[in-house]
């Protein structure tokens, strides 16, 4: 059985200059896809080259929301580019709190624009939220979003209920290997199978024991063993299992060779 990175940057500094030992790194490990996100209009190129000249590698396309000032995308562009056939969600999109301060009413509407393109372009959304669960929430239920994952979840148990009512998947990365994340351990263990994905969002966050490091695709192999630990499971059941919601969730991607 082999893993499915739900969530990186490849074009970000750490990974961009060497992505041919990033990719010989994941084919060592296991990791057959990744899934680069797009954070603005200038990385949505980004990511789109490295995903149409790789075929393994598929992209996203949206504005992150920690810039005011970042160029937007219309919803009638993001619908057109959803049409890429390597073009595969919508976001990373979403709320954050922790560093967008006073209002942030153009926040809720970028936010709001990609919801109505995921919904009309069939794609699932590709959601961050800090310090604003219950914004977000709101705004998912309120415009009746029809699908996606908060990717790396750093919520509690009820937040994961929340997005497992309207239908979410939720993704861990590796801040759930991390000591001081319990209630994100806990939420690793509450998550049904049928609705738990990984992810590295590297170069951030690299799992124990690469702590410290730049994080890369492979190493998603440390944060899935662990949550399999955390859940009782085996390395490959978790493998398997966070390897077919990625297929359901993300649809267009083919199955790995």
């Amino acid at each position: 059985m082999y893993l499915v990175d739900s969530h990186c940057h490849l074009n970000f500094d750490g990974l961009s200059s060497r992505l041919p030992e990033v990719f010989a790194n994941m084919a060592e490990n296991q990791v057959r896809q990744a899934l680069a996100i797009s954070v603005s209009r200038q990385s949505f190129a980004e990511v789109l080259a490295i995903a149409e000249t790789n075929d393994h590698i598929f992209a996203t396309v949206g504005v992150h929301p920690d810039r005011e000032d970042a160029e937007e995308f219309t919803v009638e562009e993001l619908v057109r580019h959803a049409q890429h056939p390597k073009v595969v969600g919508i976001g990373e999109t979403g709320l954050d709190y922790h560093w967008c301060k006073g209002d942030l009413a153009w926040q809720h509407q970028r936010f709001v624009c990609h919801i109505l393109a995921a919904n009309q372009s069939g794609l699932p959304l590709v959601v961050h939220t800090r310090d604003a669960a219950a914004d977000t929430m709101r705004l998912l239920r309120g415009h009746q979003a029809h699908a996606g994952v908060i990717h790396c979840f750093t919520e509690n148990v009820e937040v994961a209920k929340a997005a497992l009512d309207l239908g979410f998947y939720i993704s861990f990365s590796g801040i759930v290997t991390f000591k001081n994340a319990p209630d994100i351990q806990a939420a690793a263990k509450y998550v049904p199978a049928d609705r738990i994905l990984v992810e590295t969002d590297a170069p951030f966050l690299a799992p124990v024991p690469k702590r410290g490091k730049p994080n890369e695709p492979a190493y998603v192999k440390y944060t899935a063993d662990f949550v399999a630990q955390l859940r009782g499971e085996t390395p490959e059941r978790i493998a398997e299992t966070t390897t077919e919601n990625f297929y359901r969730l993300f649809n267009k991607v083919p199955r790995a060779q």
